[in-house]
Order: C-alpha cells, then structure tokens, then sequence
C-alpha cells in the first residue's frame, strides 16, 4: 500500500434549528486504526452562524466543538470516554444525535500521515 492506511472521517455539522434541518460544516472527525489515532479539529464561521439563527448560541456550539475535541484527546478531557481506545471514542462521536453538532456519514481514504489528512480535510471540507 506504499506506506498508506486506511482511515476514516466523518464532518461535524452544526444544525442551529435542529427542526429546521440548515446545516454547515464545522470541523472533521479523523480514526486511523493502524495509527491508534483519532482527532477532531474545528472551525466555527459565526457568520454562517448566525445566517441560520440570528440567536444562535455561539458559546454553546463552541463548547459543543471542544467537546468533540476533547473526547477525541483522551484523557481527563475526555470525560466518560477517557479509557475507551480510540476506535471506541471515534464510533461513539460518529453516533447520530439530534443536537446542534452532529456527524456526517463517515468516509474512508488511505493516509500515510493522519494528522495531516486531518489539517487538509478541514482546510478543504470546513474553512
């Protein structure tokens, strides 16, 4: 495989109005299995934001983003899930949920670097 393996990634999505269904990308998911790795990174326009509510919760996304994050890094800033491998943590945020950041379907691709894949998603797919 040249020195490549497969990972997965699923976008983070913020719906402002759940009922509404509007959304936009907010971040990127990445798990490589054979790197043990898994991260979030995110990125909040605040005018697409406030586009689709204009009293949308702007702290309250951003926690919800760093929580991503935060789950994503493990240890005590990953809460409940601060044991749990990262296979684990990645299938549980890849979970649907009906809140104001969800996950996309999950894609896959072949990587030799996964953190740079995961810089190159959210500069292609969020910013």
């Amino acid at each position: 495989m040249n020195g490549r393996d497969v990972f997965e990634y699923a976008l983070l999505r913020v719906v402002p109005r759940v009922e509404r269904g509007e959304c936009f990308n907010a971040g990127v998911l990445v798990y490589c299995r054979a790197h043990s790795f898994v991260a979030a990174r995110t990125h909040l326009d605040e005018t697409k934001l406030f586009a689709l509510d204009p009293d949308a919760d702007v702290h309250g996304v951003r926690a919800a983003l760093r929580a991503v994050e935060g789950v994503c890094a493990g240890g005590q800033a990953a809460g409940q899930a601060a044991g749990d491998d990262a296979g684990r943590r990645f299938r549980w945020l890849i979970a649907p949920r009906s809140t104001v950041v969800q996950p996309g379907p999950v894609h896959t691709g072949l990587t030799a670097d996964p953190a740079a894949e995961t810089e190159r998603l959210l500069q292609l797919l969020v910013r």
